[in-house]
């Protein structure tokens, strides 16, 4: 019996690097933007602060999922973030155990309560 058969909930694939809710919405963003995102503007995304949004893009990096490319714009300091291969792929996955946690939940409360989706239509 694998592990998976075994406790079929435990959803190991959560990667709590990625689950948490901040860096969620960072990865999210950097994979919709694949060339990169200046840190303003993720900021302003995600809806963190500079100090909030710098500890979590500390955290993506030290883990490979980011990169930050520090430059100057008009003489001024730019910061942009970019998710790298390893994160694009490692996102991915997780978006796969996601989804399952996603079905398995539907299927669970459908056979809890078989009649109420029938009820709401």
């Amino acid at each position: 019996m694998t592990d998976s058969e075994a406790a079929p909930f435990a959803y190991e694939g959560l990667d709590r690097v990625i689950h948490e809710r901040a860096r969620l919405g960072v990865l999210t963003s950097l994979m919709a933007r694949p060339k990169g995102v200046a840190f303003a503007e993720l900021k302003s995304l995600c809806g963190l602060t500079d100090g909030n949004l710098s500890r979590h893009l500390q955290v993506l990096q030290e883990a490979g999922l980011v990169e930050l490319a520090k430059g100057f714009e008009r003489n001024r300091p730019l910061t942009v973030c970019r998710i790298t291969a390893q994160g694009r792929a490692r996102f991915l996955e997780y978006l796969e155990v996601l989804e399952k946690v996603v079905r398995d939940a539907a299927q669970a409360a459908k056979a809890a309560h078989p009649g109420a989706a029938a009820a709401k239509a």
